[in-house]
């Protein structure tokens, strides 16, 4: 199935390795929950020697079509497995003969959502994070899913909440619209943070904390009335974004975070907040990045 702009389809990149598997799992029930098409891609990254012996010749492709065949292939059953208990899955699997960075951005521009893992194959996998997941969470036209290894997720936080940051700005809106859209599907409440500093105060504490306050409200304003079923949890608290977000992630299924905030600007690609929560949670992150394609049916 191609991409349409009815029902958009979640992208999930893949390499064969563990957290790709992860990635694919994740990928598999959120694109049940919106009852959207999954497309499994792999791109062919073909190896580069160096050397002051380097010899250039024609590479032989065919065993990358083959290793990317079996890759998407094992991918596919592992997507089937975790859709299941949800619902039906409808997948389509690609395997294109470039590198994956490039596939995965031109594949962004009609996705409903974009979903990597936190690092897979490459030479550097004790990297924090891996290129493909920065280079995507940084460039693409859709919302980006950042997925983190298995070991570092336990599957009693599939209770938790959505949680999400907020600062006012035109990033954050989206950020909240996002996430009540997966918290309504999980079926599970929605956290609300936003912080404030007495950086450059120039009211009391007191003050400050009940415009930060007005602020939430704000911001959340219609959101009880469009999903009267979901508990929304507000916190306004005196801290860094950062570290109250990551502090309050520890029962949180998910993350969600603007893709830079009110000190961003036009063109920006990845704001602090949001680039710090990428690099430091062991949570499933979204970055809700401006979406390219036609607006997305629920």
């Amino acid at each position: 199935m191609s991409a349409n702009f009815i029902n958009p389809p979640v992208v999930v990149g893949i390499d064969g390795s563990e957290t790709a598997a992860e990635a694919t799992r994740w990928a598999a029930v959120d694109a049940v929950h919106h009852r959207a098409p999954l497309h499994i891609v792999y791109g062919i990254a073909a190896p580069v020697d160096f050397g002051p012996n380097i010899a250039f010749s024609e590479i032989d492709y065919d065993m990358y079509r083959q290793e990317g065949a079996a890759a998407v292939a094992a991918a596919s059953e592992f997507a089937t497995a975790a859709a299941a208990p949800v619902g039906d899955l409808d997948i389509t699997t690609y395997v294109a003969e470039a590198p994956p960075i490039p596939v995965l951005l031109d594949r962004s521009k009609d996705a409903r959502l974009l979903v990597v893992g936190t690092r897979g194959l490459g030479a550097f996998r004790r990297g924090i994070l891996g290129s493909v997941s920065t280079a995507v969470a940084r460039h693409a036209h859709c919302p980006v899913a950042v997925i983190p290894e298995p070991e570092n997720y336990t599957p009693d936080r599939l209770l938790g909440p959505v949680l999400v940051g907020v600062d006012g700005s035109t990033c954050s809106i989206h950020a909240i619209e996002v996430a009540f859209d997966e918290a309504a599907h999980r079926d599970v409440a929605v956290r609300a943070v936003l912080t404030w500093s007495e950086f450059n105060r120039y009211i009391s504490r007191a003050d400050m904390q009940k415009e930060a306050e007005k602020l939430l409200s704000e911001s959340l304003a219609g959101y009880a009335e469009k999903y009267p079923d979901l508990e929304i949890q507000r916190v306004v608290a005196e801290d860094r974004p950062t570290r109250r977000l990551l502090d309050e992630s520890g029962n949180a299924q998910l993350i969600v975070v603007g893709s830079h905030g009110r000190g961003g600007f036009a063109g920006m690609t990845l704001g602090s907040v949001s680039q710090a929560v990428l690099y430091a949670t062991d949570c499933p992150l979204i970055i809700a990045r401006p979406q390219n394609s036609a607006a997305v049916s629920r």
